[in-house]
């Protein structure tokens, strides 16, 4: 918690204590702007973990290298899909998406999101949990 220069000098609650670290009072365990080894830790293989799991994920749902699984829930995606767009599954909607990444493998840029995605929930996992 940094504290306004004006504001600096005042009653704050029992839990603060004077710091030479920052300005007159700061928080007595100075994890202001600490990350964290542990938390840092948990971002990489939350993003590693990520990126491994997706295509497991995208298998297990029914996206395969061979098409749409039969009675998967990859094919109830694409049926409601179908009905919705008229009796096709439209180009660059999520069931085509997720169908090409089944079949070839996450992008770059997907693979990106994914990993940014899985160490960002991790990292924000582990700063609750510690």
């Amino acid at each position: 918690m940094i504290i306004p220069w004006t504001a600096q000098c005042v009653r704050v609650p029992y839990k603060y204590s004077i710091s030479p670290r920052r300005g007159c009072f700061a928080s007595s365990r100075h994890k202001d702007n600490d990350m964290g080894l542990l938390t840092i830790a948990a971002a990489v293989a939350g993003g590693a973990g990520a990126v491994a799991t997706a295509p497991l994920l995208l298998t297990a749902v029914g996206f395969t290298a061979g098409g749409i699984a039969a009675g998967s829930i990859a094919s109830s995606m694409m049926s409601a899909a179908a009905v919705a767009n008229g009796g096709g599954v439209a180009a660059g909607g999520l069931v085509a998406l997720l169908q090409s990444a089944g079949v070839v493998g996450l992008s770059g840029g997907a693979t990106a999101a994914v990993a940014g995605t899985g160490a960002s929930a991790a990292a924000a996992a582990a700063a609750i949990l510690i």
